[in-house]
Protein backbone atom coordinates (compact mmCIF):
# COMPACT_ATOMS: atom_id res chain seq x y z
CA UNK A 1 0.00 0.00 0.00
CA UNK A 2 2.75 2.34 1.01
CA UNK A 3 4.50 1.60 -2.22
CA UNK A 4 1.86 2.44 -4.43
CA UNK A 5 -0.20 4.98 -2.46
CA UNK A 6 2.18 7.69 -1.99
CA UNK A 7 5.27 5.32 -1.98
CA UNK A 8 6.81 3.34 0.92
CA UNK A 9 10.31 4.14 2.41
CA UNK A 10 12.98 1.73 1.59
CA UNK A 11 16.32 2.53 0.94
CA UNK A 12 19.66 0.20 -0.05
CA UNK A 13 22.13 -0.28 1.64
CA UNK A 14 25.55 0.29 -0.37
CA UNK A 15 29.46 -0.06 -0.41
CA UNK A 16 30.70 2.79 -0.73
CA UNK A 17 34.01 4.29 -0.81
CA UNK A 18 33.76 7.65 -2.45
CA UNK A 19 33.60 10.96 -0.38
CA UNK A 20 30.34 12.58 -0.01
CA UNK A 21 32.46 16.36 -0.79
CA UNK A 22 33.15 14.48 -4.13
CA UNK A 23 29.56 14.33 -5.42
CA UNK A 24 28.81 17.02 -8.11
CA UNK A 25 27.73 17.79 -11.03
CA UNK A 26 28.59 15.19 -13.85
CA UNK A 27 30.67 13.62 -10.97
CA UNK A 28 33.57 16.13 -11.07
CA UNK A 29 34.10 16.50 -7.71
CA UNK A 30 33.97 20.47 -8.12
CA UNK A 31 30.90 20.74 -5.45
CA UNK A 32 27.66 22.12 -5.70
CA UNK A 33 27.17 25.56 -7.43
CA UNK A 34 30.93 25.57 -8.70
CA UNK A 35 31.38 26.82 -12.31
CA UNK A 36 31.91 23.19 -13.51
CA UNK A 37 28.39 22.53 -12.24
CA UNK A 38 27.12 25.87 -14.17
CA UNK A 39 28.85 24.37 -17.47
CA UNK A 40 27.07 21.29 -16.81
CA UNK A 41 23.29 22.55 -16.86
CA UNK A 42 24.25 24.23 -20.74
CA UNK A 43 21.33 23.36 -22.75
CA UNK A 44 21.93 20.98 -25.08
CA UNK A 45 21.73 22.33 -29.46
CA UNK A 46 18.65 20.06 -30.89
CA UNK A 47 16.37 18.04 -30.34
CA UNK A 48 16.53 15.72 -26.71
CA UNK A 49 14.78 12.34 -25.81
CA UNK A 50 15.18 11.91 -22.12
CA UNK A 51 14.86 8.25 -20.34
CA UNK A 52 12.85 8.38 -17.30
CA UNK A 53 12.38 5.42 -15.02
CA UNK A 54 9.40 5.20 -12.66
CA UNK A 55 7.19 2.77 -10.74
CA UNK A 56 4.76 5.42 -10.32
CA UNK A 57 1.59 4.08 -12.25
CA UNK A 58 0.53 6.33 -15.09
CA UNK A 59 3.59 8.54 -15.83
CA UNK A 60 3.39 7.71 -19.65
CA UNK A 61 -0.17 9.76 -19.44
CA UNK A 62 1.22 12.64 -17.08
CA UNK A 63 4.68 12.97 -19.67
CA UNK A 64 2.12 12.86 -22.57
CA UNK A 65 1.00 16.22 -21.57
CA UNK A 66 4.72 17.67 -21.57
CA UNK A 67 6.15 15.47 -24.58
CA UNK A 68 2.89 17.76 -26.36
CA UNK A 69 4.00 21.09 -25.48
CA UNK A 70 7.33 20.52 -25.99
CA UNK A 71 8.57 18.91 -29.12
CA UNK A 72 12.02 19.75 -28.80
CA UNK A 73 12.67 18.03 -25.38
CA UNK A 74 11.06 14.30 -25.40
CA UNK A 75 10.64 11.87 -22.54
CA UNK A 76 10.35 8.54 -22.56
CA UNK A 77 8.76 7.05 -19.45
CA UNK A 78 9.95 3.00 -18.23
CA UNK A 79 7.75 2.03 -15.85
CA UNK A 80 9.17 -0.19 -13.64
CA UNK A 81 8.56 -2.06 -10.01
CA UNK A 82 9.17 -0.32 -7.06
CA UNK A 83 12.64 0.64 -5.85
CA UNK A 84 12.82 -1.82 -2.94
CA UNK A 85 12.39 -4.17 -5.47
CA UNK A 86 14.85 -4.65 -7.65
CA UNK A 87 14.93 -1.29 -9.40
CA UNK A 88 17.35 0.40 -7.19
CA UNK A 89 19.56 -2.50 -7.42
CA UNK A 90 19.11 -1.86 -11.48
CA UNK A 91 20.13 1.80 -11.03
CA UNK A 92 23.33 1.17 -9.29
CA UNK A 93 24.41 -1.51 -11.95
CA UNK A 94 23.66 0.32 -14.79
CA UNK A 95 25.71 3.75 -13.58
CA UNK A 96 27.99 1.47 -13.19
CA UNK A 97 27.70 0.89 -16.59
CA UNK A 98 27.32 4.05 -17.30
CA UNK A 99 24.45 3.03 -18.77
CA UNK A 100 21.95 4.67 -16.58
CA UNK A 101 18.96 6.86 -17.55
CA UNK A 102 18.65 10.43 -17.56
CA UNK A 103 16.40 10.51 -14.63
CA UNK A 104 15.01 8.21 -12.10
CA UNK A 105 12.84 7.94 -9.36
CA UNK A 106 14.14 7.49 -5.75
CA UNK A 107 13.02 7.76 -2.15
CA UNK A 108 14.18 10.70 -0.12
CA UNK A 109 16.03 8.06 2.26
CA UNK A 110 17.58 6.22 -0.61
CA UNK A 111 18.79 9.62 -1.62
CA UNK A 112 22.21 9.39 0.71
CA UNK A 113 22.64 5.64 -0.82
CA UNK A 114 22.90 7.29 -4.14
CA UNK A 115 25.04 10.03 -3.46
CA UNK A 116 27.87 8.52 -1.70
CA UNK A 117 28.26 6.40 -5.06
CA UNK A 118 28.57 9.30 -6.99
CA UNK A 119 25.19 9.01 -8.54
CA UNK A 120 23.64 11.94 -8.83
CA UNK A 121 24.22 15.01 -10.92
CA UNK A 122 23.99 18.52 -8.79
CA UNK A 123 21.40 20.61 -10.51
CA UNK A 124 21.63 23.21 -8.04
CA UNK A 125 22.78 25.70 -10.46
CA UNK A 126 20.13 24.16 -13.13
CA UNK A 127 18.09 27.01 -14.98
CA UNK A 128 14.57 27.55 -12.63
CA UNK A 129 16.10 25.00 -9.24
CA UNK A 130 16.97 27.19 -7.02
CA UNK A 131 13.31 29.03 -7.66
CA UNK A 132 11.13 25.92 -7.42
CA UNK A 133 12.91 25.90 -3.41
CA UNK A 134 9.90 27.98 -2.97
CA UNK A 135 7.66 25.39 -3.40
CA UNK A 136 8.47 22.78 -1.10
CA UNK A 137 8.33 23.13 2.53
CA UNK A 138 12.08 23.14 4.59
CA UNK A 139 11.86 20.00 5.83
CA UNK A 140 11.01 18.65 2.33
CA UNK A 141 13.52 20.62 0.43
CA UNK A 142 15.99 19.61 3.24
CA UNK A 143 15.75 16.05 2.41
CA UNK A 144 17.03 16.69 -1.23
CA UNK A 145 19.67 19.28 -0.93
CA UNK A 146 21.45 17.67 2.13
CA UNK A 147 21.46 21.08 3.98
CA UNK A 148 23.80 22.68 1.67
CA UNK A 149 22.59 25.80 0.26
CA UNK A 150 24.10 25.39 -3.05
CA UNK A 151 23.70 21.85 -4.24
CA UNK A 152 20.64 20.42 -5.38
CA UNK A 153 20.63 16.73 -5.91
CA UNK A 154 16.86 15.37 -6.57
CA UNK A 155 13.38 17.44 -7.20
CA UNK A 156 10.43 16.52 -4.45
CA UNK A 157 7.58 14.57 -5.77
CA UNK A 158 5.39 13.19 -3.63
CA UNK A 159 4.90 13.66 -0.14
CA UNK A 160 3.92 11.81 3.29
CA UNK A 161 3.08 14.30 5.88
CA UNK A 162 1.88 12.35 9.15
CA UNK A 163 -1.15 13.48 10.93
CA UNK A 164 -3.97 11.76 13.61
CA UNK A 165 -6.08 9.63 12.26
CA UNK A 166 -8.79 8.68 15.21
CA UNK A 167 -12.49 6.82 15.16
CA UNK A 168 -14.65 10.35 15.87
CA UNK A 169 -17.20 8.00 16.94
CA UNK A 170 -15.84 5.84 19.31
CA UNK A 171 -13.97 8.95 21.01
CA UNK A 172 -16.88 10.92 21.28
CA UNK A 173 -19.14 8.23 23.04
CA UNK A 174 -16.50 8.05 25.37
CA UNK A 175 -16.21 12.09 26.39
CA UNK A 176 -12.96 12.62 24.96
CA UNK A 177 -11.46 14.87 23.16
CA UNK A 178 -9.29 14.96 20.55
CA UNK A 179 -5.43 14.33 21.88
CA UNK A 180 -3.34 17.89 21.57
CA UNK A 181 -0.37 16.44 23.14
CA UNK A 182 1.41 13.44 23.62
CA UNK A 183 0.59 13.83 27.58
CA UNK A 184 -3.01 13.85 26.64
CA UNK A 185 -2.42 10.91 24.54
CA UNK A 186 -1.14 8.45 27.39
CA UNK A 187 -4.04 9.43 29.83
CA UNK A 188 -6.49 9.00 27.08
CA UNK A 189 -4.65 5.33 26.10
CA UNK A 190 -5.47 4.30 29.91
CA UNK A 191 -9.31 5.76 29.72
CA UNK A 192 -9.64 3.75 26.14
CA UNK A 193 -8.07 0.38 27.64
CA UNK A 194 -10.74 0.40 30.51
CA UNK A 195 -13.49 0.57 28.28
CA UNK A 196 -11.71 -2.31 26.28
CA UNK A 197 -9.90 -0.91 23.23
CA UNK A 198 -6.34 0.05 22.35
CA UNK A 199 -5.50 3.62 21.58
CA UNK A 200 -2.96 2.62 18.55
CA UNK A 201 -1.33 -0.27 17.40
CA UNK A 202 2.63 -0.40 18.05
CA UNK A 203 4.68 -0.61 14.69
CA UNK A 204 7.04 -2.87 15.46
CA UNK A 205 8.36 -3.32 12.21
CA UNK A 206 7.72 -0.07 10.94
CA UNK A 207 10.92 2.21 12.17
CA UNK A 208 10.93 4.54 9.39
CA UNK A 209 7.18 5.37 10.78
CA UNK A 210 8.85 5.76 14.37
CA UNK A 211 11.95 8.05 12.43
CA UNK A 212 8.79 10.33 11.56
CA UNK A 213 8.06 10.72 15.59
CA UNK A 214 11.44 10.79 16.30
CA UNK A 215 11.84 13.79 13.94
CA UNK A 216 8.74 15.83 14.93
CA UNK A 217 10.54 15.70 18.79
CA UNK A 218 13.48 17.02 16.96
CA UNK A 219 15.90 14.56 16.56
CA UNK A 220 18.58 13.75 14.27
CA UNK A 221 19.62 10.30 13.45
CA UNK A 222 22.52 11.16 11.18
CA UNK A 223 24.24 14.43 9.83
CA UNK A 224 27.18 14.97 7.35
CA UNK A 225 30.21 17.00 7.23
CA UNK A 226 32.36 17.15 4.08
CA UNK A 227 33.36 13.46 3.62
CA UNK A 228 31.99 12.27 7.61
CA UNK A 229 28.69 10.75 8.56
CA UNK A 230 27.93 11.27 12.50
CA UNK A 231 25.12 8.51 13.57
CA UNK A 232 23.25 9.37 16.76
CA UNK A 233 20.08 7.33 16.68
CA UNK A 234 20.08 7.48 21.03
CA UNK A 235 19.75 11.33 21.35
CA UNK A 236 17.44 13.19 23.69
CA UNK A 237 14.59 13.13 21.30
CA UNK A 238 14.96 9.56 20.35
CA UNK A 239 15.62 8.28 23.42
CA UNK A 240 12.26 10.17 24.94
CA UNK A 241 10.08 8.94 21.70
CA UNK A 242 11.56 5.45 22.90
CA UNK A 243 11.00 5.68 26.32
CA UNK A 244 7.35 7.21 25.83
CA UNK A 245 6.04 4.21 23.51
CA UNK A 246 8.18 1.89 25.99
CA UNK A 247 5.35 2.17 28.61
CA UNK A 248 2.56 2.20 27.17
CA UNK A 249 4.08 -1.32 26.03
CA UNK A 250 4.54 -2.12 29.50
CA UNK A 251 1.28 -1.15 30.65
CA UNK A 252 -0.66 -2.81 27.48
CA UNK A 253 -2.09 0.07 26.47
CA UNK A 254 -1.56 -0.36 22.71
CA UNK A 255 -1.85 -3.54 20.45
CA UNK A 256 0.97 -4.65 18.85
CA UNK A 257 0.03 -6.74 16.01
CA UNK A 258 1.68 -6.71 12.29
CA UNK A 259 1.18 -3.47 10.80
CA UNK A 260 -1.18 -4.08 7.52
CA UNK A 261 -1.74 -7.64 8.17
CA UNK A 262 -5.31 -9.12 7.79
CA UNK A 263 -5.05 -8.99 12.30
CA UNK A 264 -4.27 -4.82 11.94
CA UNK A 265 -6.94 -4.65 9.61
CA UNK A 266 -9.42 -6.42 11.98
CA UNK A 267 -8.14 -4.56 15.15
CA UNK A 268 -9.10 -1.01 12.97
CA UNK A 269 -12.48 -2.28 11.46
CA UNK A 270 -13.70 -3.92 14.53
CA UNK A 271 -12.79 -0.72 17.06
CA UNK A 272 -10.30 -2.31 18.89
CA UNK A 273 -7.54 0.26 18.04
CA UNK A 274 -8.66 4.02 18.18
CA UNK A 275 -5.88 5.88 16.64
CA UNK A 276 -3.17 5.68 13.95
CA UNK A 277 -0.31 8.43 14.21
CA UNK A 278 0.17 7.99 9.94
CA UNK A 279 0.90 9.48 6.52
CA UNK A 280 -1.26 10.88 4.13
CA UNK A 281 -1.20 7.90 2.70
CA UNK A 282 -2.74 6.20 5.62
CA UNK A 283 -6.20 7.28 4.39
CA UNK A 284 -6.53 5.33 1.34
CA UNK A 285 -5.15 2.35 3.72
CA UNK A 286 -7.52 2.77 6.68
CA UNK A 287 -10.69 2.60 4.12
CA UNK A 288 -9.62 -0.36 2.11
CA UNK A 289 -8.71 -2.59 5.42
CA UNK A 290 -11.60 -1.30 7.90
CA UNK A 291 -14.74 -0.72 5.30
CA UNK A 292 -17.31 -1.05 7.94
CA UNK A 293 -16.07 2.30 10.14
CA UNK A 294 -16.93 4.67 6.59
CA UNK A 295 -17.99 7.83 8.30
CA UNK A 296 -16.68 7.24 11.48
CA UNK A 297 -12.57 8.93 11.40
CA UNK A 298 -11.50 11.89 11.36
CA UNK A 299 -8.00 13.21 10.98
CA UNK A 300 -6.41 15.71 12.98
CA UNK A 301 -2.72 17.22 13.42
CA UNK A 302 -0.19 15.34 15.36
CA UNK A 303 0.03 15.26 19.26
CA UNK A 304 2.66 17.69 19.94
CA UNK A 305 5.23 17.40 23.26
CA UNK A 306 4.66 20.90 23.68
CA UNK A 307 1.39 22.41 23.72
CA UNK A 308 0.92 24.90 21.36
CA UNK A 309 3.27 23.53 18.92
CA UNK A 310 2.52 22.36 15.27
CA UNK A 311 5.42 20.46 14.55
CA UNK A 312 5.04 17.41 11.83
CA UNK A 313 7.19 14.63 10.20
CA UNK A 314 6.88 12.75 7.01
CA UNK A 315 6.32 8.68 6.66
CA UNK A 316 7.36 7.60 3.09
CA UNK A 317 7.59 9.79 -0.39
CA UNK A 318 9.59 10.14 -3.31
CA UNK A 319 11.94 12.76 -5.60
CA UNK A 320 12.96 12.77 -9.23
CA UNK A 321 16.94 12.88 -9.81
CA UNK A 322 19.19 13.08 -12.88
CA UNK A 323 21.75 10.03 -12.52
CA UNK A 324 25.12 11.27 -12.84
CA UNK A 325 26.32 10.92 -16.55
CA UNK A 326 23.34 12.44 -17.96
CA UNK A 327 24.51 14.52 -21.23
CA UNK A 328 21.19 16.79 -20.51
CA UNK A 329 20.82 17.96 -17.23
CA UNK A 330 19.65 21.29 -18.16
CA UNK A 331 16.92 19.84 -19.71
CA UNK A 332 15.81 17.28 -17.39
CA UNK A 333 15.77 19.70 -14.50
CA UNK A 334 13.88 21.67 -16.49
CA UNK A 335 10.82 18.69 -17.11
CA UNK A 336 11.28 18.16 -13.35
CA UNK A 337 10.53 21.57 -11.95
CA UNK A 338 7.73 21.29 -14.53
CA UNK A 339 6.71 17.97 -13.37
CA UNK A 340 6.58 19.04 -10.10
CA UNK A 341 5.53 21.62 -9.23
CA UNK A 342 2.77 23.12 -12.38
CA UNK A 343 -0.72 22.56 -11.33
CA UNK A 344 -1.16 21.28 -14.57
CA UNK A 345 1.22 18.04 -14.11
CA UNK A 346 0.43 17.49 -10.20
CA UNK A 347 -3.40 17.81 -11.15
CA UNK A 348 -2.62 14.85 -13.55
CA UNK A 349 -0.41 12.89 -11.39
CA UNK A 350 -2.96 12.82 -8.63
CA UNK A 351 -5.73 11.91 -11.17
CA UNK A 352 -3.42 8.97 -13.13
CA UNK A 353 -1.21 8.09 -9.90
CA UNK A 354 -3.19 9.15 -6.31
CA UNK A 355 0.01 11.20 -5.49
CA UNK A 356 -0.37 13.76 -2.70
CA UNK A 357 1.87 16.24 -4.50
CA UNK A 358 5.35 17.54 -2.30
CA UNK A 359 4.55 21.28 -4.05
CA UNK A 360 2.62 23.41 -1.70
CA UNK A 361 0.96 24.45 -4.96
CA UNK A 362 -0.50 21.04 -5.27
CA UNK A 363 -2.35 21.43 -2.09
CA UNK A 364 -5.24 23.87 -3.77
CA UNK A 365 -5.91 20.78 -6.51
CA UNK A 366 -9.93 20.36 -6.53
CA UNK A 367 -9.72 16.78 -5.35
CA UNK A 368 -7.71 17.64 -2.58
CA UNK A 369 -9.85 20.25 -1.30
CA UNK A 370 -13.10 17.96 -1.24
CA UNK A 371 -14.84 16.06 1.39
CA UNK A 372 -14.51 12.68 1.86
CA UNK A 373 -17.31 10.68 2.60
CA UNK A 374 -15.21 7.93 4.77
CA UNK A 375 -14.24 10.63 7.33
CA UNK A 376 -17.76 12.15 7.40
CA UNK A 377 -17.13 14.09 4.79
CA UNK A 378 -13.95 15.91 6.52
CA UNK A 379 -11.64 17.98 3.84
CA UNK A 380 -8.72 15.77 5.68
CA UNK A 381 -6.06 16.97 3.09
CA UNK A 382 -6.21 20.29 4.23
CA UNK A 383 -5.34 18.45 7.28
CA UNK A 384 -2.07 16.85 5.64
CA UNK A 385 -1.71 20.51 4.12
CA UNK A 386 -0.75 22.23 6.87
CA UNK A 387 1.10 19.60 8.50
CA UNK A 388 3.31 19.41 5.24
CA UNK A 389 4.18 22.77 5.64
CA UNK A 390 5.68 22.24 9.17
CA UNK A 391 7.41 18.83 8.72
CA UNK A 392 10.77 19.04 10.25
CA UNK A 393 14.03 18.61 8.88
CA UNK A 394 15.49 14.95 8.88
CA UNK A 395 18.94 13.45 7.43
CA UNK A 396 18.72 9.70 6.27
CA UNK A 397 21.80 7.85 6.33
CA UNK A 398 23.67 5.76 3.70
CA UNK A 399 22.70 2.38 5.01
CA UNK A 400 18.60 2.59 5.91
CA UNK A 401 18.00 -0.71 5.05
CA UNK A 402 20.28 -2.58 7.59
CA UNK A 403 19.13 0.08 9.98
CA UNK A 404 15.78 -0.24 9.79
CA UNK A 405 16.32 -4.26 9.76
CA UNK A 406 18.69 -4.01 12.93
CA UNK A 407 16.11 -1.57 15.04
CA UNK A 408 12.60 -3.79 13.73
CA UNK A 409 14.35 -7.06 15.38
CA UNK A 410 14.63 -5.02 18.38
CA UNK A 411 11.40 -3.59 18.55
CA UNK A 412 9.46 -7.36 17.77
CA UNK A 413 11.25 -8.36 20.90
CA UNK A 414 10.98 -5.38 23.13
CA UNK A 415 7.03 -5.99 21.68
CA UNK A 416 6.76 -9.20 23.47
CA UNK A 417 8.53 -8.17 26.33
CA UNK A 418 12.19 -8.87 25.72
CA UNK A 419 14.18 -6.00 26.16
CA UNK A 420 13.36 -2.51 25.57
CA UNK A 421 12.83 -0.02 22.14
CA UNK A 422 15.97 1.98 23.88
CA UNK A 423 17.96 -1.65 23.76
CA UNK A 424 17.34 -1.56 20.08
CA UNK A 425 18.20 1.96 19.44
CA UNK A 426 21.34 1.47 20.97
CA UNK A 427 21.71 -1.98 18.84
CA UNK A 428 20.81 -0.47 15.58
CA UNK A 429 23.41 2.58 16.75
CA UNK A 430 26.50 0.50 16.97
CA UNK A 431 25.78 -1.86 14.02
CA UNK A 432 25.20 1.23 11.96
CA UNK A 433 28.17 2.58 12.88
CA UNK A 434 30.28 -0.85 12.15
CA UNK A 435 28.42 -1.20 8.71
CA UNK A 436 29.81 2.34 7.57
CA UNK A 437 32.94 1.78 8.92
CA UNK A 438 33.05 -1.43 7.10
CA UNK A 439 32.05 0.11 4.05
CA UNK A 440 35.05 2.13 4.31
CA UNK A 441 32.56 5.52 5.20
CA UNK A 442 33.76 7.96 7.53
CA UNK A 443 32.37 7.85 9.80
CA UNK A 444 31.68 9.00 14.27
CA UNK A 445 29.77 7.76 16.55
Amino acid sequence: MKTTKFLSVAAVAVAATVALAGCSAGGSGSGGGSDTAAASCKPSSGKVTLDFTTWVPNMDKVVAIWNKENPDIQVKVSIVASGNSGTYQNFFNQLKAKQAPDIGQVEYDSLPAFRVQDGLEDIGACAGVADAKKDFSEGLWNQVTFGDSKSVYAIPQDSGPMALYYRKDLFEKAGLSVPKTWDEYAQDAVKIKALGGNIANFAKGDVNQFAGLVSQAGGQWFSNSGSDWTVNLTDGASKKVANYWQDLIDKKLVNTLPSFSDQWNSAYDKGQDWTWVSAVWGANTISSGAPSTSGKWAVAPMPQWTSGETKSAAWGGSSNVVFSGSKHPAEASKFLVWLNTSKEALAALNKQANLYPASTTGADLPALTEGLPFYGDQKIYEEFATAAENIQPFTWGPTMTQTYSDISDGFGQAASGQGTLLEALESGQSKTVAALKAQSIPVKG
